[in-house]
Formats: C-alpha cells, sequence, structure tokens
C-alpha cells in the first residue's frame, strides 16, 4: 500500500481573468489527471494573512486533496501552475494510518491509467 498525504490548499471560489482556475475547476483538473484520488471543497473559509507588508484578508475554499507521498510533488507543482495566486498554500500532512480499504483504493485512483 503507498504512503498516504493529505495536500491543503486554499483558492478563491472562480477563475480569474487570466484563466487560472478556482478552487472547483482547481479541484476536477487534478482529479482527472490523476494526480489525487479525491478532493474535498470545503466553503466559508475566511482567511487572514501577511502578504507583501500588510495583514490582508479573503474569503476562499479550502481543498483537501487526498493522494500518495510519491504524487505529492507532481500534485503541487500543478495546483502551483494552475492556481490564480503568486504563492499558493499547498501543505503536506502525512496520513499515520486509515482504513486499508480505503487507502488500497487512493493508490489504485493515483495509480497512473493503463494503456489500453
Amino acid at each position: 500500500m503507498a504512503a498516504a498525504v493529505v495536500v491543503l490548499c486554499t483558492a478563491p471560489a472562480s477563475t480569474d481573468r487570466a484563466g487560472r482556475l478556482g478552487a472547483h475547476e482547481l479541484a476536477r483538473a487534478v482529479v482527472d489527471e490523476r494526480l489525487c484520488a479525491c478532493v474535498n471543497v470545503l466553503p466559508g473559509v475566511r482567511s487572514y494573512f501577511r502578504w507583501q507588508g500588510r495583514v490582508d484578508a479573503a474569503d476562499e475554499l479550502l481543498l483537501v486533496a487526498k493522494t500518495t507521498a510519491a504524487a505529492a510533488p507532481a500534485l503541487r507543482a500543478r495546483l502551483v501552475a494552475l492556481h490564480p495566486y503568486d504563492v499558493p498554500e499547498a501543505l503536506e500532512l502525512a496520513v499515520a494510518d486509515g482504513l486499508p480499504a480505503y487507502l488500497r483504493w487512493l493508490g489504485d485512483a493515483v495509480a497512473p491509467a493503463e494503456a489500453p
């Protein structure tokens, strides 16, 4: 069974003018690309942060992506490429344990698709 990790990423609700993706589109893209097995999109996040020398705030959505430790670097790189922020949040948390059937499913869902 592959080691599982959770990657947290906040994002705005909608795609920006430059075509960089909002939270729902980000979630769909990384699951479609098999970089993670599942992404939960949680609404109602109000973030307060220090940016460019001042404290700012934003209404965001929280992405909770479940993936493998092996796929996490590619997932983070893809989030950076698609994300509208200059410095998106991408925090990787190790999963200590879980339901074996779920962890097997997670590993299978992230594995590259077999060629026909």
